[in-house]
C-alpha cells in the first residue's frame, strides 16, 4: 500500500491535513464538514496545530518520523527518526526502510496549548531487546 508516491507526492500530506482538520473540528464543531475555511479563530487554531507521524513496521518496531530524508532513493523510505533514548538525543538517527515493511502510518494532531503534560514516548526498539541488556 505504501510507496514512494504516497510519501513524496501527497499521500502523507493529505493524512496530516486530515488529522489537523479533524482536530480543529473537535474544538470548533460548527465548522466540521462545512467545506468552508471557517472563522479566523478556527483557521488560527488549525494552523497552530502540531503533528506527530508514527510508522508501525511489520516486524513490530515503531518509529516517530521527524522528517523525510531526501536521499534520492525511491525503492525505500529514508527518514530521520525522533530518538527515544536520551543518549541518542544529541545526534540524529536516519533510517532506511523498505516500503513493504511499513504496516501502518498514524498522524496525531494536537494544539501546543493542549499537549498532554506527560511525555508520550514512542519507542523505536522492542521492549524485549531493552530487557536483554546485561547487568
Amino acid at each position: 500500500m505504501f510507496n514512494y508516491e504516497w510519501f513524496h507526492h501527497g499521500g502523507l500530506q493529505r493524512l496530516v491535513d486530515e488529522a489537523k482538520v479533524r482536530c480543529a473540528a473537535r474544538k470548533f464543531p460548527e465548522h466540521a464538514g462545512s467545506g468552508e475555511n471557517g472563522s479566523p479563530e478556527y483557521v488560527a487554531y488549525r494552523d497552530a496545530l502540531e503533528t506527530r507521524t508514527i510508522l508501525y513496521m511489520r516486524d513490530g518496531l515503531t518509529y516517530e518520523m521527524k522528517e523525510i530524508a531526501q536521499t534520492g532513493m525511491s525503492s525505500a523510505l529514508a527518514f530521520e527518526c525522533v530518538p527515544v533514548d536520551e543518549s541518542y538525543q544529541v545526534g540524529s538517527i536516519v533510517i532506511v526502510a523498505p516500503y513493504d515493511d511499513i504496516a501502518r502510518v498514524e498522524v496525531f494532531a494536537v494544539h501546543p496549548d493542549e499537549k498532554p503534560q506527560e511525555n508520550l514516548r514512542i519507542p523505536g526498539f522492542r521492549a524485549a531487546a531493552a530487557e536483554a541488556k546485561p547487568d
